[in-house]
């Protein structure tokens, strides 16, 4: 059975994992409440599972966690905290292999699933994190388009770089018109120049970027 180290300086805290752990068995776990003293305990166990109460603990920066993973690659770590930013879970996700995530207010089948998961060395990832993970990478969809259909092609030609005669001649009308269509086309979305045009041609999806630096 892995060492376990419980590095949190609250007791409240500490008493809930003391008695989440007495479901999987194994040695006592020690507990630690300085960094000082988890770094040593990382190098005197370095197969141990790491309860780590980040915001509680003296990491100045997300990357010291990143380099602990990568100098000890058998600890198991479960990283817990009241709040995560979207840096801290991006890195923990994709910089590490053996992190847990979940937080403090986590329903007790997460806190159990991150726990019996730990031990057997596999990563768990809470579910309220799953589903914020989830929607910050979920497609936006496009809003509603404030120009018509035909001022939509027009400000695509335009983004594409044709030229108000080329528009003109490929839609078989006035440059004139074109030009009106443009007038209407900038006033609508709140520009000056076709470079301000074209970023919004690429921001709304009007203009596939593929496409556009082919």
């Amino acid at each position: 059975m892995r060492p376990i180290i419980i590095a949190d300086n609250q007791d409240l805290t500490k008493a809930g994992w003391l008695y989440l752990l007495q479901s999987v068995g194994g040695e006592l776990p020690e507990e630690v409440s300085d960094k000082q003293t988890l770094l040593r305990l990382c190098a005197l166990k370095p197969t141990a599972l790491v309860i780590l109460d980040y915001t509680l603990f003296d990491f100045h920066q997300e990357e010291e966690l990143i380099i602990l993973q990568e100098k000890y690659p058998a600890i198991s770590w479960i990283v817990c905290a009241e709040s995560m930013t979207d840096s801290l879970i991006s890195n923990l996700v994709y910089k590490t292999q053996q992190c847990s995530i979940i937080l403090k207010d986590s329903n007790l089948e997460d806190l159990q699933s991150a726990l019996k998961m730990a031990v057997k060395g596999q990563r768990y990832i809470s579910s309220t994190i799953s589903n914020r993970m989830f929607e910050q990478n979920r497609p936006k969809q496009a809003a509603p388009s404030v120009l018509t259909s035909t001022e939509q092609e027009i400000l695509k030609e335009l983004a594409m770089g044709h030229s108000t005669r080329e528009i003109a001649g490929n839609r078989n009308v006035s440059m004139h018109t074109v030009m009106t269509h443009r007038k209407n086309i900038f006033r609508k979305i709140e520009v000056n120049t076709v470079y301000e045009a074209t970023k919004y041609a690429m921001k709304t999806g009007l203009v596939d970027l593929t496409e556009y630096y082919i």
